[in-house]
């Protein structure tokens, strides 16, 4: 297949040695002179009905297409996608060779290059690198993965993921970067710009509130304009700023009674109207519900036909020729779509940097995976300064800890070199196959120690103590599986709860290391004097592990999520058509609104098992100096961090803002900024970073505007969300402007 892609490509490569001055002449589209906006324009107008509808469907399984009706999808698209598709990839858009428009590969996702069958780098899970605190962090790693992607044969990515983890059971919170709006702008946007600095187009997802998976093709989601616009789509918006993604791929849920695939709010008037948005926004695979009602109210690309058990007709240029005929859709929209996607190609770098296949440095992308890793991990706990490992002899003990690590499931799954460590881990089917990174924590320990150490499964518990008596120190892994389509409770399955207790009991030196795809609850979690929580950590997972655990690597890692004490915490006691079959229409109002995360626990006054931000080190930091300032409608915040113990290490300082009941915010305190700080023993820096105003400002729907109330605002310092050293007033006056951007 590999061979394919690079017949596809050459000619698209011809073009590009090609001198720009004379394709311009007759091709104008090809000047590198001009903007994106007057390429996209002038290749639209030298197009064919026809040609615009191919820049508008996109199709995945070639096999399955060959056997769809031919009035749906015609000979001509079926040959060309059996000839060029790229095998066990998500979705191929057929080019315009005449016209010197390249075909558009399209790859799963945020984590790495996922196709059934090829072996590529997974990164750690995107909450992992969230907890880093640092965009540099997932910058790098959608470098590194576009990289990977380009010489696979791939332009664009559907990634990053960008919704919040609203609900704490999601099965695909892995694949996002966190509860709160700022973290997840700066996070998701490192890896968006990371991805399209190599010159493909690069995906926000999923648009909006897809913050379930339980019944995700058929649940409506029941919210205010103002919830959504202070915390979903503010999560967006400031993703969409600091990373101008070339594309939009729209949810399967229903948003207020309307697909998200089809809703006129989410699409036409938020993300194209307000915020100026010129990219194209496509379908997620088998989210389409309707053809001319979805184009008019704002999707561009109908995307990844045949999938997910519908819509075929909708993917039918007959279809659609017959809606423009009777007037339902205008051939103005019909420009606009192809536009649209002809502004992302030329605006990234797709067209004028065809892709290439060619040799990959998976040395040199795990070195990047391993970085991302070892800057993520968060130490919970550590009484008695239990770590770093003193010990002359360890007890491992479970989670396949002597094979590898455990990865998500889904489209974010990636296949490692020479497979996955561990088979037949159920489920075996979607989202599985349950993969295992090949980075065995056991083995890279003895590697990076020189104590005796053991290993067990931990599936007989008896087993497991026994070595943990006769060991001077004890660690337990345990593992959360997570995937695309699936809600999980948050107890641990198996028996995984009873054999920490037990070992605990055994040894009172015993360490938790948690492979999760998000929060779990701990119920041994008094018994136990370290836990460290790897989320999942990776191609070099182990090796991370290993180098947090002895002190090669001082941990620096922060929650971007809250973990509850109980499932009395939550904000909703029960998931709407959790574990049942898929496809009942459910519904779910969340009139929690914006007080999503630790908002919602500040709301409740309720006490976190781990707080938001909540991070150890193996030396430690002070905060000071706390000085804000009025900065246009915003604030600057500076400080100082200062490293008062014996290590060199890392930190996250976060600044909160704070607002009196008079101000309407959904909860007493937003985060508004923070900043990833390194610093030798005794060293100290000063800081500045920027509040944005709508993080100060609550959104009113009559005027659609930001509003900030004149008043006494706080401002507070700290290195979690529970532990805020310092703290200060602020009077801001009242400031109203449009959220419709440059207004």
């Amino acid at each position: 297949m590999k061979s394919q892609v690079r017949v596809s490509l050459f000619g698209v490569a011809l073009l590009a040695c090609v001198s720009t001055s004379a394709l311009a002449q007759g091709q104008p589209w090809l000047d590198r002179s001009k903007t994106p906006e007057q390429r996209a324009a002038a290749a639209v107008s030298a197009m064919t009905l026809e040609e615009k509808l191919g820049l508008v469907m996109g199709y995945t399984d070639p096999e399955k297409l060959a056997n769809e009706p031919d009035d749906v999808v015609s000979p001509a698209i079926k040959a060309d996608v059996i000839a060029h598709h790229i095998k066990g990839s998500a979705g191929y858009i057929a080019g315009i060779p005449r016209l010197g428009i390249p075909a558009q590969w399209q790859t799963d996702a945020s984590i790495g290059v996922r196709v059934a069958g090829m072996e590529r780098t997974a990164l750690p899970s995107s909450l992992a690198t969230a907890a880093s605190f640092d965009p540099k962090i997932t910058e790098a790693g959608g470098e590194m993965i576009a990289t990977e992607a380009r010489a696979s044969g791939f332009n664009v990515f559907l990634a990053g993921g960008g919704n919040l983890a609203r609900e704490p059971r999601n099965g695909r919170n892995f694949e996002y970067t966190g509860e709160d709006p700022v973290l997840t702008g700066d996070m998701t946007g490192g890896l968006i710009r990371g991805i399209q600095s190599k010159h493909m187009v690069s995906t926000m997802k999923h648009w909006a509130v897809n913050d379930q998976e339980s019944q995700r093709t058929t649940v409506d989601v029941k919210i205010t304009k103002q919830a959504m616009r202070q915390s979903d789509l503010l999560a967006f918006e400031l993703v969409y700023d600091t990373s101008s993604p070339g594309s939009v791929m729209c949810a399967y849920n229903l948003v207020n009674a309307d697909w998200a695939c089809e809703n006129d709010y989410l699409q036409n008037q938020v993300l194209k109207q307000d915020w100026g948005f010129k990219g194209y926004i496509m379908s997620d695979w088998g989210a389409v519900h309707s053809a001319a009602k979805a184009a008019v109210n704002g999707l561009d690309q109908f995307t990844g036909y045949p999938c997910c058990g519908h819509h075929g007709a909708f993917f039918s240029e007959k279809s659609l020729k017959a809606e423009i005929a009777a007037g339902a859709l205008p051939m103005s929209r019909i420009d606009d779509m192809a536009e649209r996607i002809l502004w992302a190609l030329f605006a990234k770098g797709v067209v004028d940097d065809p892709v290439k296949v060619g040799p990959i440095d998976f040395k040199a992308s795990a070195d990047v995976a391993q970085t991302a890793a070892e800057a993520s991990l968060v130490l919970l706990k550590n009484d008695g300064n239990l770590l770093p490992l003193k010990a002359t002899s360890i007890a491992m003990i479970g989670g396949h800890a002597d094979k590898g690590v455990l990865s998500g499931g889904g489209s974010s799954g990636v296949t490692p070199i020479g497979g996955s460590a561990v088979k037949g881990v159920a489920p075996t089917t979607w989202p599985g196959p349950v993969v295992y990174q090949p980075s065995s924590p056991v083995k890279a320990l003895t590697a990076a120690t020189t104590a005796k150490i053991s290993y067990v499964s931990g599936e007989d518990i008896a087993e497991a103590v026994a070595l943990a008596k006769r060991s001077e120190v004890a660690i337990v892994f345990v593992t959360q599986f997570m995937g695309e389509g699936i809600d999980n409770p948050l107890e641990l399955d198996g028996n995984q709860d009873a054999l920490v207790a037990a070992v605990a009991r055994a040894n009172p030196k015993t360490i938790v290391v948690v492979e999760s795809g998000g929060a779990i609850l701990m119920p041994w979690l008094k018994g136990v004097p370290a836990v460290l929580e790897a989320f999942y950590p990776g191609v070099r997972g182990g090796e991370a592990i290993a180098n947090i655990l002895t002190g090669k690597v001082n941990p620096s890692g922060h929650l971007p999520i809250t973990f509850p004490a109980s499932n009395d915490q939550l904000a909703h006691a029960e998931i709407p058509g959790f574990h049942k079959p898929d496809g009942i229409p459910v519904s779910i109002t969340y009139d929690e609104g914006a007080a999503i995360g630790y908002k919602w626990y500040d709301l409740k006054g309720y006490t976190p098992l781990f707080a938001f931000g909540h991070g150890l080190s193996y030396t430690s930091f002070e905060v000071a100096d706390l000085k804000p300032a009025i900065s246009g409608k915003g604030l600057t915040v500076r400080f100082s961090v200062k490293n008062t113990g014996k290590l060199k290490g890392a930190t996250a300082a976060q600044v909160y803002v704070g607002a009196d009941k008079t101000a309407g915010w959904e909860a007493p305190k937003r985060l508004g900024a923070f900043s990833k700080v390194e610093l030798a023993p005794g060293a100290s820096q000063a800081v500045e970073v920027s509040v944005d105003p709508r993080i100060l400002a609550t959104y009113d729907e009559a005027t659609d505007s930001w509003v900030i109330k004149a008043g006494s605002y706080r401002v507070m310092l700290g290195l979690s969300s529970d532990n805020l050293s310092q703290a200060t007033s602020i009077t801001l006056p009242e400031s109203r402007w449009s959220a419709a951007h440059g207004k």
